[in-house]
């Protein structure tokens, strides 16, 4: 940035009012020099507690040196993490999505409170990527989103494992089909170090969102944690956002309608997790952009899927960047018009980083959109009786499917996973797990435990999932979530008893019940919620429906 040009930091470094401030910075190893160049924020989601975010202090060493090198100056800051993996199945997990809000909050007021002049986040568990795009479009400051990248496969009896291995043996080890024995072998060897789960699961499917939304440069985030090519990525990206801060070039240049369609499309070919549609809507609204459920349903129409990871196929993220990573599906794409070029944080278009793709002669990762692994995405948007402003069908088979059985309701996951370890659920029931909605959880729990545990009971192609939460990335089977409006706003869902038939028809995009759901209502009084104070009340208070993505933050055309 060239001496004299005005810049954030200015606010706080520049004339004699700012002196103090300037003393303050002196004391961290501030020179003179410095305060003309940018400042730059490096937030950190470090923790301990997981291995997605375990090796992020290391990783920020080569970020910051990209920066200083680049004539800026960087800070750190550091912010939260809840462990998805680690709270899955327990009343921790309520923590998850809030917790994507308190990210959010906290980058743009660590960041807007120091007048920093750009940011790089350094993110790993589910909710952090997100999180760091939500921050970076409502401030619309110069950003970048690096991804520390994913856990390299568990090894056992030659079988290459993931954290959905566990999840499942659990099931597995409660029918009877498999051992304690064997459920601590699989437990031991399924995570060997550092990096996120190693699935086209949540935290995978999210950081190929970021390459295709241009926040983060294409090919960083497909490298794994350990790799040794992860530092130079993370050192190349220190200097980027050096060059975005000086040339002033925003987020909001890069997170448009066609980048948030090119994303959604990504998610479809890649199998990814369906919380790519709540995550997705809350960055589009943070950056004012319009753009709603519906373009998932088309992303889905459009987009086969071609991707042979997990949780439904065979492989895994290391695989996919060994057969030549996001730049390989995002080619399959363009190439069959399905994507429009856009901006990205490299400074070069989508189109143009994609002709740099190298594909691994003979992979069998990814398949071509001509001879896809499934003709059309792995979700579906539906309506209907129980789903008046919509809910996200996730399926692993075929995706014209009708389902009809009788209603097996449940106040809570808890409740549900109880009874299916006892053989409480059989083939050809629609389990109902409602109150589990952003409000009425409050925090939308995933319900990976129940349907990890379908799969190890070997029913999960013979029954229903209907919730107003959502599933993890891991999840498979015919599942339904996000049914909005949820039971705490009193909707349909909530409404459903023991026994009602219900029908989905995914052809036609619609879940209906054989009720009279209007008598009901007449006669219906919501129910006494649990207060769990502090956050969690302040959260389910603010919180949005998950039709619109679960935020908490108001646009300035809303009212205040």
């Amino acid at each position: 940035m060239p001496h004299n040009t005005p810049k954030r930091s200015d606010a706080i470094v520049k004339g004699p009012a700012h002196a103090p401030a300037r003393a303050m910075l002196r004391a961290t190893g501030f020179e003179t020099k410095d305060f003309d160049a940018p400042i730059i924020g490096v937030v950190n989601t470090w923790s301990t507690v997981t291995p997605c975010n375990m090796h992020l202090d290391a990783l920020a060493a080569p970020v910051r040196e990209g920066i200083e090198a680049a004539g800026a100056r960087a800070v750190d800051f550091n912010t939260i993490v809840v462990s998805d993996g680690v709270t899955m199945g327990a009343e921790g997990m309520r923590a998850s999505l809030i917790s994507r809000e308190v990210i959010a909050d906290s980058i743009e007021l660590a960041v807007r409170g120091h007048s920093l002049d750009g940011a790089i986040i350094l993110v790993g568990c589910d909710k952090t990527i997100p999180a760091a795009a939500m921050a970076l479009a409502r401030m619309n400051i110069p950003g970048l989103v690096f991804y520390g990248g994913s856990i390299m496969p568990g090894k056992l009896d030659g079988k290459d494992l993931s954290i959905q291995d566990v999840f499942e043996a659990v099931g597995a080890e409660a029918s009877g089909m498999m051992s304690e024995e064997e459920l601590g072998k699989i437990e031991r060897a399924a995570c060997p170090g550092a990096g996120a789960c190693g699935g086209q699961f949540t935290a995978n499917t999210m950081a190929m969102a970021m390459s295709m939304l241009g926040l983060s440069p294409m090919g960083a985030n497909d490298i794994p944690a350990i790799h040794p090519a992860k530092n130079e990525a993370a050192r190349a990206c220190g200097t980027r956002i050096v060059e975005l801060a000086k040339e002033n070039v925003c987020a909001r240049q890069f997170i448009c309608t066609q980048s948030l369609t090119n994303a959604a499309l990504a998610a479809s070919a890649s199998g990814g997790s369906t919380n790519a549609i709540l995550h997705l809507l809350a960055i589009a609204h943070e950056a004012g952009v319009d753009f709603d459920l519906e373009a998932f349903h088309n992303a889905a129409q459009s987009a086969p899927v071609i991707a042979d990871l997990k949780p439904s196929g065979q492989y895994l993220a290391h695989d996919l960047f060994m057969a030549g990573g996001t730049r390989l599906i995002a080619a399959r794409l363009r190439d069959a018009g399905l994507l429009g070029d856009t901006a990205t944080v490299s400074g070069r278009t989508l189109f143009t980083e994609l002709d740099d793709l190298e594909e691994t002669p003979g992979q069998k990762v990814i398949y071509t959109i001509e001879a896809p692994l499934k003709e059309s995405g792995g979700y579906r948007i539906l309506y209907g009786d129980l789903a008046p402003e919509g809910a996200v069908l996730k399926v692993s088979g075929g995706i014209d499917q009708v389902f009809e059985g009788p209603a097996k309701v449940y106040e809570s996951e808890e409740d549900c996973f109880a009874s299916l370890q006892s053989g409480g659920i059989e083939a050809g029931d629609v389990i109902i797990i409602r109150n589990e909605g952003p409000k009425g959880g409050p925090g939308m729990r995933e319900m990976l435990a129940v349907t990890a545990a379908l799969v190890g009971q070997g029913i999960i192609d013979d029954v229903a999932l209907i919730t107003d939460g959502r599933f993890s990335g891991a999840s498979k089977g015919f599942v339904i979530g996000h049914c909005a409006p949820e039971a705490a706003h009193g909707g349909p869902i909530a409404l459903v008893c023991n026994g009602d038939r219900i029908r989905i028809d995914s052809a036609k995009r619609r879940i209906d019940i054989d009720a009279d759901l209007s008598a009901r209502r007449a006669k219906w009084t919501p129910p006494k919620r649990r207060r769990f104070g502090g956050v969690f009340d302040k959260y389910a208070h603010l919180v949005s429906s998950a039709a619109k993505g679960a935020v908490t933050t108001i646009l300035p055309t809303e009212n205040f």
